[in-house]
């Protein structure tokens, strides 16, 4: 069963026009509009189990997307099914299966850590002592149980943003919605952050993400979908995507006695040579091929190689080329 199902789903903004008004109607001049189209038809399905990212440009519907699927924002058009519940005819138990992290804080400044996550609890229905245990759990699993009685107003970004997920997590959820979980973060709060949502994931919850931090979305993500203009241009796993863009690969290594450079370019697996410190930072096209001949080349001139190191492409390179390509690929 999947746990998530977007099925057509579009959300338009209609803006009255600027300008002349439009065409006489039987109480006068009509209202033009333009519309917006920050969602525009997608369709995606998320696995049980799995983290799933959803990454686009500012602008390109991430955040709307999220705010429909969440029931906080009606669509145009098209559903959304949470576990095979329509999220807008059965929203009291999807949310009761859901947690929310959104991008913009909805802690309750005036009060402590503790007693935001107690109300929450209340608020979900969850019996007085095991929300009293669950609460002290998480703060304590979040390095904030120490400050637990501090108001939250005096707590820094990092541990506000470390207390929001606790307070999505009161209602012990199937699925956890996160909006740009580490935006803004300290290393420290970031590491927290990305190693509490493998741990939750690892123990069966589902993880929607959307962040602009690419590494992020790299180390965690099963799956990746890539929005842009509200469509969906690409979907596939971090990997694929990766070497869907792939243009090249490069190796660098190291050698511990000089070689002029020309007989590195004269390698036929070598596209393109640069010369750095006491080695070469070398463009290919096979990574298998290119360091045997590489191997071979330096056994055969007796040379010692120190080091030999081989790059893959980052996600931020496939993405900027997705976005610049419209998905074509």
């Amino acid at each position: 069963m999947s746990a998530i199902k977007v099925n057509n789903l579009s959300k338009h903004f209609a803006f009255p026009k600027r300008g002349k008004p439009g065409k006489m109607g039987p109480n006068g001049p009509k209202q033009t509009k333009d519309v917006i189209r920050a969602v525009d038809d997608i369709s995606f399905e998320v696995k049980r189990g799995e983290i799933f990212g959803f990454l686009g440009p500012n602008g390109a519907g991430k955040t709307t997307t999220i705010r429909m699927m969440t029931g906080v924002l009606k669509p145009t058009k098209g559903n959304v099914s949470i576990f095979e519940h329509d999220v807008w005819k059965n929203q009291t138990l999807v949310k009761e299966i859901t947690g929310n992290v959104p991008e913009e804080a909805n802690v309750y400044f005036d009060m402590s850590g503790l007693q935001n996550l107690m109300f929450i609890g209340e608020i979900y229905g969850v019996p007085k002592k095991i929300r009293q245990e669950r609460a002290e759990n998480l703060l304590t699993k979040f390095e904030l149980y120490e400050k637990r009685n501090l108001k939250a107003l005096k707590y820094s970004k990092g541990m506000k943003q470390r207390l929001l997920l606790c307070m999505a997590l009161m209602s012990n959820p199937e699925i956890l919605f996160l909006d740009e979980p580490t935006t803004g973060l300290d290393v420290q709060s970031s590491r927290i952050i990305k190693q509490l949502i493998r741990e939750y994931n690892e123990k069966g919850v589902t993880i929607f993400l959307t962040t602009h931090d690419m590494e992020v979305a790299n180390e965690l993500c099963h799956r990746i979908a890539i929005i842009n203009h509200g469509k969906i241009i690409s979907l596939d796993t971090p990997q694929n995507l990766k070497v869907l863009t792939q243009e090249y690969k490069a190796i660098d290594f190291y050698l511990a006695n000089g070689v002029d450079k020309r007989n590195i370019e004269d390698l036929n697996t070598i596209r393109e040579v640069q010369e750095v410190r006491e080695g070469f930072h070398v463009i290919v096209e096979d990574i298998h091929e290119s360091i045997c001949e590489i191997v071979d080349f330096i056994k055969k001139n007796q040379l010692v190689i120190k080091q030999l190191n081989t790059h893959e492409p980052k996600l931020e390179d496939a993405f900027l080329k997705i976005i610049e390509r419209g998905g074509r690929d």
